[in-house]
């Protein structure tokens, strides 16, 4: 029997209320105890879980196969896939194979090149933008590949792509982004923001495009940490403030109260901006209720 992926993530973006999505990573193996773990304490506190595909261009279990075991738990996920590994006949084969998997959500990206990764070796694919992959899903979703041949079966999906408000040239990032809502994407997760004033600045302009924002959110775990992600992570900026508040608090051992306090403030700031928030903790997971509960973010 057929199954039919419905979308309770969609009911939430679609709804008068604060969404909040999460984000893990596929384990390098086949043991999911850990993140069963984690994807349970999430239960109540987060509408929707992010599942990686490879993250970092490090080799990980299918997102696929994990979101349809989630799905068994009763934890939403939105599967990710990326342009980086798969071409066009291969992208349809996984969507197809997630919608008869019941999988409700799939978020498009680029991916991280496979030289930074732990099989440097690998040739890169990225046949397809991010923008090309939603046309995909759109086609797949009205009965036809995307080459026109007819479906036997059609799937459905609720669909979203990334964006960065941060990026340096703000114009170019903007005009990618409606090609991703013109391709059909209901959503659109964003890079990591610290600044505030850059992400109203970002909003001013995508919240005309009447399609739901999830602002990115990652607690700041250390200064080496932060450093890291200002010298290579494009898009995100840590205010110098910031870091100074983290060096101290590593002085004083007390890092994950002040990393929640600044997450939280974050989050309490930009709440009237945007639909929702995706919290990306990075193996602090359990800080996630804190930071929710910190930020009054459930009603």
């Amino acid at each position: 029997m057929e199954k039919i992926a419905l979308s309770k993530l969609r009911e939430a973006l679609q709804s008068e209320r604060f969404v909040i999505t999460s984000e893990l990573t596929p384990p390098k193996g086949t043991d999911l105890s850990s993140l069963f773990a984690k994807s349970d304490s999430l239960m109540g506190i987060v509408d929707a879980v992010n599942l990686t595909e490879s993250h970092a261009a490090r080799m990980a279990m299918d997102p696929v196969a994990v979101g349809h075991l989630l799905l068994d738990r009763g934890v939403e996920p939105i599967v990710q896939m990326t342009c980086r590994d798969k071409n066009r006949i291969a992208i349809q084969a996984s969507l197809l194979g997630a919608a008869a998997l019941g999988i409700p959500n799939v978020v498009f990206m680029g991916g991280d090149p496979p030289k930074n990764g732990d099989h440097p070796d690998a040739k890169p694919v990225f046949d397809l933008f991010a923008s090309q992959l939603l046309d995909v899903a759109r086609s797949l979703q009205r009965g036809r590949d995307w080459t026109g041949n007819k479906l036997k079966g059609i799937p459905k999906f609720c669909v979203g792509a990334v964006a960065n408000p941060g990026a340096p040239n703000l114009r170019a990032e903007l005009d990618n982004m409606r090609r991703k809502i013109d391709a059909g994407a209901e959503f659109l997760q964003t890079q990591a923001i610290y600044d505030v004033d850059t992400f109203e600045k970002f909003m001013e302009v995508a919240e005309k495009s009447e399609v739901s924002i999830l602002a990115g959110i990652i607690p700041i775990k250390s200064v080496k940490m932060a450093t890291y992600m200002n010298d290579k992570v494009p898009g995100v900026s840590i205010p110098d403030e910031l870091i100074a508040k983290i060096a101290k608090a590593e002085e004083e051992g007390n890092v994950a109260v002040t990393s929640i306090d600044i997450a939280a403030r974050l989050c309490r700031e930009i709440k009237t901006m945007c639909k929702g928030v995706h919290i990306m903790a990075i193996g602090w997971e359990d800080k996630i209720p804190a930071i929710v509960q910190q930020a009054e973010l459930q009603k």
